[in-house]
């Protein structure tokens, strides 16, 4: 096991998108922290962080929170004022 130290950060994220990684933390018995780890570590080594399984779920959350947000709109988002 690596030690590590976690610092406390202040982002800010789309409302829906919270809800849908808040549930599949839940889903997958981790804290919002460890699930965002865990996607940005295989993110930055090029590989995906779910399987077919966890797509599934992710695809569910969506519907039952309204996100219809996708990696095409990554870079274009704006906030309402």
């Amino acid at each position: 096991m690596k030690r590590i130290e976690r610092v406390q950060t202040g982002v800010r994220l789309e409302k829906r998108l919270v809800k849908v990684l808040k549930a599949l933390a839940e889903y997958h018995d981790l804290s919002l922290g460890d699930l965002l780890e865990g996607i940005v570590l295989h993110a930055l080594d090029g590989e995906s962080p779910f399987g077919e399984s966890s797509l599934g779920v992710i695809a569910d959350l969506k519907r039952v929170y309204g996100l219809d947000l996708d990696h095409s709109d990554a870079h274009s988002l704006t906030e309402e004022p």
